[in-house]
């Protein structure tokens, strides 16, 4: 992708993501997530109905009248966006890739965080942790992010989100919200999950194409995973593999919500063809 490319495209997302972000996301997401804890503002002269424990004793008795101190919610955050950048990412049957829907979503987040001053930071992870960009406030930032989803190397290697996490763990040592994107098709440590889930507040969101769950009738076929370069022949003519096959992928996924949710963690399925505000707008209240 050249770089001319890359500008018109972070251009198309950023155009279509700010009509959803202004119009429904941002207030939910400000009144989501809280601040972490209170900080002084000022003093004032006490008013009726203001809380005694706020009293400045020290200035009451100098002026011998009340005075309170008056605490603000100390409102900045840290939103890290954790993306996988193995092959099977780089995947897509409909509108568009695997990738290009999470820099979607990525942006929308972004924009939002952006929007209450918010500091937003992006992991790219394999089998390893790739880059990582520091947060940093401000649209601008947001849009570098984007065109990093975008341009990014997606490598034929086993996706391991124990990495990231354990570099989450490392590194940022204040609750953050942690948004992990991937197809979930490779297995990952619970305990360390648990772990990161009691430290900040995670969603995965498990990206798929429609195609990732069901194969159609195409006769004889050749498979090739894009993460191992295994291959495999199938007869997709055979009804009772197309099943098989299904049943296996919803019940790889609904253990791996099991997995999130049992950690304490929140999970989401979005399908590329899905309007992915809506699943945040309900995120978000719920």
């Amino acid at each position: 992708m050249q770089i001319k490319d890359i500008v018109k495209k972070v251009k198309q997302i950023e155009i279509r993501t700010r009509k959803k972000t202004e119009a429904s996301l941002m207030g939910q997401y400000h009144s989501a997530f809280k601040g972490q804890g209170m900080t002084f503002s000022e003093v004032r002269q006490y008013q009726f109905g203001d809380d005694t424990r706020r009293i400045d004793w020290n200035k009451t008795a100098r002026f011998r009248e009340p005075f309170v101190k008056v605490m603000e919610e100390e409102r900045e955050l840290t939103m890290m966006l954790v993306v996988d950048v193995s092959a099977s990412m780089d995947y897509g049957t409909k509108t568009q890739l695997k990738r290009e829907y999470v820099a979607e979503i990525c942006a929308s987040l972004g924009f939002s965080a952006a929007g209450n001053n918010d500091k937003v930071g992006l992991i790219l992870y394999a089998d390893k942790v790739l880059k990582v960009v520091p947060p940093q406030k401000g649209r601008k930032h947001v849009l570098s992010i984007i065109s990093n989803i975008l341009t990014a190397d997606y490598v034929p290697a086993k996706s391991n989100i124990d990495t990231a996490f354990n570099y989450m763990m490392s590194v940022f040592k204040r609750k953050s919200l942690v948004f992990v994107f991937s197809d979930f098709e490779d297995e990952f440590d619970q305990k360390i999950l648990n772990v990161t889930a009691r430290k900040h507040q995670v969603l995965g969101l498990r990206v798929f194409d429609e195609k990732d769950m069901e194969i159609p009738d195409i006769g004889y076929a050749l498979f090739r995973d894009a993460e191992t370069g295994k291959q495999v022949w199938a007869n997709t003519s055979s009804a009772r593999w197309r099943y098989e096959f299904a049943e296996q992928q919803k019940q790889k996924m609904r253990h791996t919500k099991e997995e999130f949710e049992n950690s304490s963690a929140h999970f989401l399925d979005i399908k590329t063809s899905d309007d992915y505000s809506k699943f945040l707008y309900q995120y978000f209240r719920k």
